[in-house]
């Protein structure tokens, strides 16, 4: 972790939106604010099961979300602006050698050290500077999501976007969701088919420390 990082974390919400607000049709599952995640606890810092994003990056989304629509798709968030805090509660629930409780459901080949070496956690995290989202794709006539091979938050070869060890059909379900949002200026990583983070991201050297709530932006008003 850098020297100076404190010194770039902030409680300064003034560029931040409640995504729905942006897109009334974006479906979300707030897997953080849940205990169905891979620590299996709530975390830190989400108090409530809202999506926040920056403003740039939710104006793009926005786009995305418009032409899935045409497309009979309709957005489903799992995660969005992540507070430092959380990122925290993850890095000391990765000291815990114990608790295991959730390495079945989301790790189950690995072990746990791995999750930090392998680069599926960091001791930092894009989401904390706000313009990142995890979302996947739902088929609008069935109301399901669409099938990419591995669920969101699986650490495994198999959720790398490249991965061909999955039906072309799941493959290429990646690809039109990874297509849309690179056309409208999110980045894919190499390790996770959910996650894009805005290339011209508003805060690239900031990370954002107030809780995911809706009354946090409504008092900064």
């Amino acid at each position: 972790m850098p020297a100076d990082y404190k010194k770039r974390i902030t409680m300064d919400t003034s560029g931040f939106v409640l995504l729905s607000d942006y897109i009334p049709a974006i479906v979300q599952e707030i897997r953080y604010h849940s205990t169905y995640n891979f620590v299996g606890d709530r975390i830190d810092g989400y108090e409530e099961p809202c999506a926040l994003l920056t403003k740039e990056a939710a104006r793009a989304l926005k786009i995305v979300s418009n032409e899935m629509i045409v497309q009979g798709y309709r957005l489903k968030v799992f995660d969005a602006y992540r507070p430092a805090m959380a990122v925290r509660h993850f890095v000391l629930w990765g000291i815990e050698d114990l608790d295991l409780r959730m390495k079945p459901y989301f790790y189950p080949d690995l072990e746990k050290q791995e999750l930090f070496s392998k680069g599926y956690i960091a001791s930092q995290s894009s989401h904390s500077r706000g313009s990142t989202v995890d979302l996947t794709l739902l088929d609008m006539k069935t109301g399901k999501e669409v099938d990419m091979g591995s669920p969101f938050d699986l650490f495994s070869p198999v959720s790398h976007p490249d991965c061909r060890d999955i039906t072309e059909e799941q493959f290429e379900n990646r690809m039109i969701l990874q297509r849309v949002m690179v056309r409208n200026g999110f980045q894919p990583i190499d390790c996770e088919w959910w996650h894009f983070t805005l290339d011209d991201e508003p805060y690239p050297d900031i990370y954002f420390e107030f809780p995911v709530s809706r009354d946090v932006l409504l008092k900064h008003r």
